[in-house]
């Protein structure tokens, strides 16, 4: 190979996939990323969890062929040179990199190594919009586990629902929900459940947020691509059974309160400082048209705060981790939300005021 490349499209390309490839991986070949130059201009990137191939400019070519290189390390180069790259291979094992008069000799790895794409022979598509699916993503992956021994909490649920036509994205870490849904096109004839890791969600969101139009969902057994514009993002699927969320969702909460948005997030982040430790948590005292929050711990000291609310009902304390308020809250856009209560240990449901098509389940805590 021999190739000329704009610096600032290098760059842009590699600092695409810095957090897909893998920096400790007892596979080394997964540090790295193809590089493909022919009729098609390519670079692939993958974790084996997740993998990316999007087309890069090429200014010239002198020779094509396909190289398999550093990722981390190659980046780190061209970011600090000023001029064009230019890359000539000397063999499947060594590239020569140089911009203006700057030189290095780069090791590479034999590109016939790296991962094969896999194989898509049976699938079905689904179509959505561009801004649709990132907003599912924002609002779901904070609810999703990161470390959990229950590996299907790690990830994102997509649910497609033919009885309803709806895509519902939920994510759980088993304390805590939330769930999001759209309606779709009328294509799918069975239930289908793809449990999608949170990496991989995360990493999805990243490239959403950059392209704009429709996106694609390719779907089969094992697999799921989302095509991005001229971007192709495949994700692994995690294979077992996702929680039966629909069980948690509450339906016959008979205490509401009304509340202001930003004034309760305000109110918790203020009373939390008290006990700000791994349990965040914070007591909420539910009367007649006020809600009473309080914190204590033996160590630190007391933190009441007061709230006005709408509320006729009959009064209720609860236990709550304030980061889950916080970050449920923090997910949603409306001037004020709902609170719907139970009884002081059964799952309470936060919605906004405006919109019916999300919400979030926090499971309270004993005080």
């Amino acid at each position: 190979m021999k190739v000329i490349i704009s610096r600032v499209e290098l760059v842009d390309k590699l600092s695409g996939i810095q957090s897909i490839v893998e920096k400790r991986s007892t596979m080394p070949i997964l540090s790295h990323f193809l590089l493909n130059v022919g009729d098609e201009n390519w670079i692939t990137a993958t974790d084996l969890e997740t993998a990316i191939t999007e087309p890069i400019e090429i200014k010239e070519t002198k020779e094509p062929g396909t190289l398999c290189l550093p990722a981390r390390k190659l980046y780190e180069i061209v970011r600090e040179v000023d001029d064009d790259i230019e890359l000539v291979s000397e063999d499947s094992e060594w590239v020569r990199l140089t911009s203006g008069k700057s030189s290095f000799r780069i090791a590479c790895m034999n590109p016939d190594d790296f991962p094969k794409w896999p194989e898509i022979t049976e699938k079905k598509a689904l179509n959505i919009s561009n801004e649709t699916l990132k907003e599912m993503i924002d609002r779901t992956i904070y609810s999703a586990g990161e470390s959990d021994t229950r590996y299907t909490l790690n990830s994102l649920l997509f649910h497609i629902k033919p009885e309803d036509n709806t895509l519902r994205v939920v994510g759980t870490d088993g304390h805590r929900l939330s769930i999001i849904k759209t309606t779709i096109e009328p294509e799918f004839q069975e239930e289908t459940k793809l449990i999608v890791p949170r990496k991989s969600a995360s990493e999805l969101r990243k490239f959403l947020a950059s392209q704009d139009g429709d996106v694609t969902i390719d779907i089969t057994d094992k697999h799921v691509i989302f095509n991005i514009g001229d971007i192709k993002f495949l994700v692994r699927l995690i294979e077992g059974s996702y929680p039966d969320y629909e069980q948690v969702i509450p339906v016959d909460n008979q205490k509401k309160l009304n509340i202001d948005r930003q004034a309760f997030i305000k109110a918790l982040k203020r009373v939390s400082i008290i006990s700000r430790e791994k349990s965040n948590a914070v007591k909420l005292d539910v009367t007649d048209s006020t809600l009473t929050i309080t914190a204590s711990h033996p160590d630190v000291g007391e933190a009441t705060d007061e709230l006005a609310i709408e509320y006729s009902g009959e009064s209720i304390s609860l236990g709550f981790n304030a980061r889950y308020l916080i970050d449920a809250l923090n997910n949603m856009a409306s001037e004020r939300v709902f609170f719907e209560l139970q009884e002081p240990l059964t799952p309470t449901l936060l919605r906004e005021a405006d919109r019916e098509d999300y919400l979030s389940v926090i499971m309270p805590m004993r005080i």
